[in-house]
């Protein structure tokens, strides 16, 4: 805390500013110059539009801290970055071999799918595992991987659920998530120019938690084509009926979108109205019309906050058909030809481009 303090009251001096989304990205606008570092323990990213006023940055930290400068960037926190003429692609490749080469997984069979279709793991059954050391650990491992891994959410989300008393069938379950890592191990996020504009997906399972009868909700959130953001999350409490599940998982899902908007708004990128699509008709009424307020007065009064920003316009709110709907794969098992049908659908997971396809243009 004492070194970030530190170094952020260096970077006050230095003319930039604190992001109020984020207190670790910090901005700086001088004219036609602009200037963005990112920070993370002793990890700093810096990127612009000014190379000579980064090298001066770059160089005046360098006087004030120990500090080296390893290039452009390749790795960081554990991600891979493979650079290409049109992009860059995010991985875990790395990672991923040494945590089969961990649990000694490194010969098994791939697997087309991280979890079962139509199968929710119960709380008690089977045998308890005598130790549970491995199982938690391994649960990190994969919990760390979500930053490139979304396909693997729902199911990470389901087992770590048990990690304060899995049984064999859990230790089976997270050895199946192994075997499909080991079919995509390189695979990962691509990012490639697009427009800027925001558009996300909200979807909720109803009551699909067998051991509590909590729905579980996922989001995918786009910027143009890209990937920026996603969640696989168990509701905080028990929904009365399908509309409300995916009301709340509306209001979860704008409330992640105001944030994006104020952290655009701290890199001087003024978006339009986030589009927000949802594949349950009655939550979009009660989204958009205060005349349902009568039968959804027994919810909480923060999940009407999605309400209250659709009548700002600060989101627009649309109906997205059911097979189209892409955050699907966030909130249950799917049949491998369903869940490869969505995943095709997110153009952003793929494997990293051999040389030959680097070279492109």
């Amino acid at each position: 805390m004492a070194w970030f303090q530190c170094f952020s009251n260096h970077l006050e001096a230095l003319g930039f500013v604190a992001s109020q989304a984020d207190s670790s990205l910090f901005t700086y606008f001088d004219g036609t110059t602009i200037i963005y570092l990112l920070i993370y323990v002793d990890d700093i990213l810096v990127t612009g539009n000014n190379s000579s006023q980064i090298a001066q940055l770059i160089a005046k930290l360098g006087s004030l801290f120990s500090m080296k400068d390893l290039g452009p960037l390749h790795y960081f926190l554990g991600m891979e970055v493979t650079r290409t003429t049109s992009g860059f692609h995010l991985s875990h490749a790395k990672y991923i071999r040494d945590l089969l080469q961990r649990t000694h997984m490194v010969d098994c069979k791939p697997i087309q799918t991280p979890s079962s279709h139509g199968r929710r793991l119960l709380l008690h059954e089977e045998d308890h595992l005598s130790d549970a050391t491995e199982y938690r650990s391994v649960m990190g491992a994969l919990q760390y991987l979500l930053f490139t891994r979304p396909d693997i959410a729902f199911s990470v989300n389901q087992v770590c659920q048990f990690m304060h008393s899995p049984t064999t069938v859990h230790w089976a379950a997270v050895k199946r998530i192994l075997c499909y890592l080991k079919g995509t191990h390189d695979h990962g996020l691509l990012y490639r120019p697009s427009s800027l504009s925001i558009t996300a997906y909200a979807d909720a399972d109803y009551a699909g938690d067998p051991n509590d009868s909590r729905s579980t909700g996922g989001y995918c959130i786009f910027l143009g084509s890209n990937l920026i953001s996603w969640s696989s999350k168990k509701q905080r409490g028990v929904s009365r009926s399908s509309t409300e599940a995916e009301y709340r998982q509306l209001t979860y899902t704008a409330t992640t979108l105001s944030w994006f908007r104020n952290l655009f708004h701290d890199l001087h990128l003024y978006l339009t109205p986030p589009q927000l699509w949802c594949d349950n008709i009655s939550a979009l009424a009660v989204a958009s019309n205060p005349v349902y307020q009568a039968r959804m007065r027994h919810v909480e009064v923060d999940y009407h906050y999605v309400r209250e920003k659709v009548t700002r316009k600060e989101i627009i709110v649309g109906y997205v058909a059911s097979p189209d709907q892409v955050a699907d794969f966030l909130t249950k098992g799917l049949s491998s030809t369903r869940f490869q049908f969505l995943i095709s659908k997110l153009p952003v997971l793929g494997r990293p481009l051999s040389l030959r396809e680097r070279d492109k243009p």
